[in-house]
């Protein structure tokens, strides 16, 4: 066997090696993701008296149990994307998208949680037609709500988020503004590294694996596109993402 073909095999061997762990991540990832998510709404009910009044111990232990559940949960969701999104040998299905549309859609997610916390989210829709995108939707979908899920993370209450869209050349840039705690000048480097997570991020909500950011970069690059934040004066960031209009693949 000559060093073309060895190296072909190796590099086949290593390709199903990869495929083999990332099917054991993607199943594993699932499967506890089910669990906790009906662990999750169990400890819901308890705690919303939904099956009986609980005595302030009770109630306390509940709540820590709901905590670490959801500590968990994020975990599992931020893994599986991950393991997604970084995985070379995963083809990524481009096709093209209403991405006013699917902003929508993603918005709508997050209403319920946007009551509860008092923050009002406001899209500013292009008022002109508005062009495809081509992309792959769902990990597009990931990128739009870790974006909306930071900005009402560390959003205070009765707080503002803008999400906006516009057309550069050839690309698609859209924004995502909140009033929130801001970022540190000192943290602007390490803001997309793996597992980062900043003091004031830790102390507004201790809940976060430090994939979220990390992950979406990802997600953007994959997609020949661009992503980066500036802070606003005073509190507030606005986090932008430019995606090439037609991507050929």
């Amino acid at each position: 066997m000559d060093e073309l073909e060895k190296l072909k095999k190796e590099v086949s061997q290593l390709k199903e090696l990869n495929e083999n762990k990332s099917d054991i991540i993607s199943i594993t990832a699932h499967q506890l993701r089910t669990s906790l998510s009906a662990l999750k709404w169990i400890f819901k009910m308890f705690i919303d008296r939904d099956v009986g009044e609980l005595t302030n111990e009770q109630n306390e232990l509940m709540q820590k149990a709901y905590v670490s559940n959801e500590r968990m949960l994020v975990l599992v969701n931020d893994l599986l994307t991950l393991s997604h999104s970084e995985d070379a040998f995963i083809k990524y299905n481009f096709k093209k998208i209403n991405i006013i549309h699917t902003i929508e859609q993603t918005i709508f997610e997050f209403s319920g949680e946007l009551s509860k916390k008092g923050i009002e989210l406001i899209f500013l829709k292009p008022e002109e037609s508005f062009p495809e995108l081509n992309c792959d939707e769902e990990m597009i979908r990931v990128v739009i709500q870790n974006l909306i899920e930071n900005a009402i993370k560390y959003s205070n209450k009765g707080g503002k988020i803008f999400i906006s869209l516009k057309q550069e050349d050839h690309n698609i840039i859209m924004s995502v503004h909140d009033s929130g705690i801001g970022i540190e000048e000192e943290d602007k480097p390490s803001i997309f590294k793996k597992f980062f997570r900043s003091e004031k991020a830790k102390v507004k909500d201790p809940i976060g694996s430090g994939l979220g950011l990390f992950t979406t970069k990802n997600i953007v690059e994959k997609h020949n596109g661009k992503i980066w934040f500036e802070k606003t004066d005073g509190d507030g960031t606005t986090f932008f993402v430019s995606l090439p209009i037609s991507l050929k693949v």
